[in-house]
């Protein structure tokens, strides 16, 4: 296990499966593989924890309407919330050290796009895949979340569950003023972690945005963390998209993925996100087993 006060989060699911040659295309994305090829999920989790990931998310990334249709979810989105648990669950059983497993709560009506939430559905669809992975996680990450009230709908769907729930948002990758980072709705972040507060929230993140963005963001947390007096950890695991616009969807392609970070350079990010507080660390979209494996290694100096 790594030193107190940081954890090693895993990286980009829906990248590696495609790396590893597994079913992937759009809109299915990571669910696909699920659907077709499930034992290439179990290899995906196997080879982050093979990095060094302390944690691994399920892959239940995609299991929603949007990605795999209204007729699909219906029909197997309950089966499919429960495989993506086992699979994960099974990987983490079979490590040598220590593996913690993430539900992941994803968007449910699309990535980036905080405008097509509709809160009159939210509670069914998030109670699917809730229902499907309560067995197999230790906690719940609500991530890749642009609003507010995304994050209210995921805390609503696991309260009284009995288990930790973490806060993940995204971040604007093209702001207006450096130093005022924002939501892809538009709103602050600093409101958005005392949101995630209020909310009970034992972690709140960064993620899917590019690293450019995520400093500004950790600093803000830090700031209403430390005014709140609370013990909530502030996390970080960009992804290597370039800037997405607003009007970006998920499932509208495949984003081509920046050449300029390497896992060293990578590590130079995770670096100064350390130093101003953040002590959950990992990767998402591009983000693979060797970028990890390089924090693995880093992992003394990132503690001390």
């Amino acid at each position: 296990m790594s030193g107190p006060g940081v954890t090693l989060l895993d990286g980009g699911m829906g990248r590696q499966l495609a790396r590893m040659g597994a079913p992937f295309r759009q809109p299915e994305w990571s669910a696909l593989a699920l659907i077709e090829a499930p034992e290439t999920v179990q290899a995906a989790h196997a080879a982050f924890i093979a990095a060094g990931a302390e944690v691994i998310t399920t892959n239940s990334y995609a299991l929603v309407p949007f990605h795999i249709g209204e007729e699909r979810f219906s029909a197997h989105g309950l089966e499919l919330a429960d495989l993506s648990g086992r699979l994960a669950r099974r990987a983490a059983e079979s490590a040598a050290t220590p593996v913690r497993v993430a539900g992941s709560l994803p968007p449910l009506f699309g990535s980036y796009r905080p405008d097509l939430f509709e809160p009159e559905r939210a509670p069914e669809i998030a109670r699917i895949l809730v229902e499907g992975l309560a067995p197999h996680v230790d906690f719940w990450l609500a991530e890749t979340q642009s609003s507010i009230r995304e994050v209210a709908a995921a805390a609503a769907a696991v309260a009284g569950r009995g288990k930790p729930l973490w806060i993940s948002y995204t971040i604007e990758d093209e702001r207006p003023e450096l130093g005022m980072p924002r939501l892809r709705s538009g709103e602050a972040v600093d409101e958005a972690v005392s949101a995630a507060l209020d909310l009970g929230a034992e972690a709140v993140l960064f993620n899917c945005s590019q690293p450019e963005v995520m400093g500004d963001a950790v600093t803000a947390a830090a700031q209403v963390i430390g005014a709140a007096r609370s013990p909530v950890r502030i996390g970080v695991y960009a992804n290597a998209f370039p800037p997405q616009p607003e009007d970006a969807a998920a499932n509208d392609g495949l984003s081509e993925l920046r050449a300029d970070l390497d896992p060293d350079r990578y590590l130079g990010w995770i670096r100064r996100w350390a130093g101003l507080g953040a002590s959950l660390v990992g990767g998402c979209c591009g983000i693979g087993p060797e970028h990890i494996a390089r924090l693995r290694a880093a992992l003394p100096e990132l503690t001390a």
